[in-house]
């Protein structure tokens, strides 16, 4: 593996990532995120019941080809009557089941917001720091208003891009050529790639809690659009296969979406500590200076005469010995 990591650039960049994202909790902080998403589809059903509640309440038309279709559908008289009477009830509390709705996607958006900028500022490579909570909080819900605006711009790009398309054909009359409709489901997943990207750069370079330069994140934001519409493809192909029986779709479907949210909170964490292991990214190795060094004088002490008396002594002796030898 060092050997094809020397050689393949490629390959040591995709490593480094995974020991990043090991590293740093990134599975732990996917199922806190996958959690708060969750979490949050309840509230959000009920905002989308009391939305559809003032909408109905106001509009008597639309009411009556609700309780026509649900008639239709609904062929058994007394089951009918039971979805007649769950909608009334829904238009009569829509209102409080609107306001418990807000309370509860506020608690689980700031809560899956919060989790996801700490997830990302860790694959950053930067420590949890201890910040001011009310501080905390309004930024967290900038951020989560911000990142809404983000999305609804990006599928606003998909669905203008779209029913343009469709438009174009309408007027070329093209609108039964296979081949035209080819190109337009080509031209949809370009732009959707498009929308995601930009999505992607700006979850990349804002939402750390250390800010991060636009060019770092943009390869990261290409690779997180393109892997995220593999993921959606993939999402889709899952519930046509769950959807075929009522069993599979009751489980099937909480499941899938449970499965994709963690997938996606994966993904996008590993894109970030892919994005931070890049070779421009990359913190310069800082070699260790070595211990200083100590200078410690050693003392000895002995018994009996010092060595340089001795020494003295026997230079004296060797001399008068060889001046006697002389004069004999």
């Amino acid at each position: 593996m060092d050997k094809w990591r020397r050689k393949y650039a490629w390959l040591d960049h995709i490593v480094r990532a995974y020991e990043r994202f090991t590293e740093r909790y990134g599975t732990h902080y996917a199922a806190a995120v996958t959690y708060f998403s969750v979490l949050s589809l309840v509230p959000m059903l009920m905002i989308g019941f009391a939305v559809a509640g003032f909408v109905l309440q106001s509009q008597p038309d639309l009411l009556a080809e609700l309780r026509s279709a649900i008639a239709e559908a609904v062929p058994d008289q007394e089951l009918s009557g039971q979805v007649n009477e769950a909608v009334n009830t829904a238009l009569d509390s829509k209102g409080t089941v609107g306001v418990i709705g807000l309370l509860g996607a506020a608690y689980s958006g700031l809560g899956w917001m919060s989790n996801l900028r700490d997830a990302l500022t860790a694959q950053w490579g930067h420590a949890k720091e201890n910040l001011p909570f009310f501080g905390t909080l309004w930024r967290d819900l900038l951020s989560l208003v911000g990142l809404g605006l983000a999305i609804v711009l990006s599928f606003g790009i998909t669905a203008a891009g779209t029913g343009f398309a469709e438009q174009m054909l309408r007027w070329l009359g093209l609108e039964n050529a296979g081949w035209a409709h080819v190109l337009l489901r080509i031209g949809t997943i370009v732009l959707s790639l498009l929308a995601n990207w930009l999505v992607f750069l700006w979850v990349l370079s804002r939402l750390p809690r250390k800010r991060v330069g636009w060019r770092s994140a943009l390869r990261g934001a290409l690779a997180a659009s393109i892997g995220f519409e593999v993921l959606k493809q993939a999402a889709t192909i899952f519930l046509s296969f769950v959807t075929r029986s009522p069993t599979s779709a009751a489980f099937g479907s909480v499941v899938g979406v449970l499965v994709f949210a963690n997938l996606v909170a994966q993904f996008l964490l590993f894109i970030a500590a892919w994005t931070a292991t890049a070779r421009e990214n990359r913190e310069p190795e800082v070699i260790a200076a070595p211990p200083p060094a100590v200078i410690s004088p050693v003392v000895t002490m002995r018994s009996g005469p010092p060595p340089s008396l001795m020494l003295g002594a026997g230079a004296v002796v060797g001399a008068l010995l060889g001046l006697r030898w002389r004069r004999r």
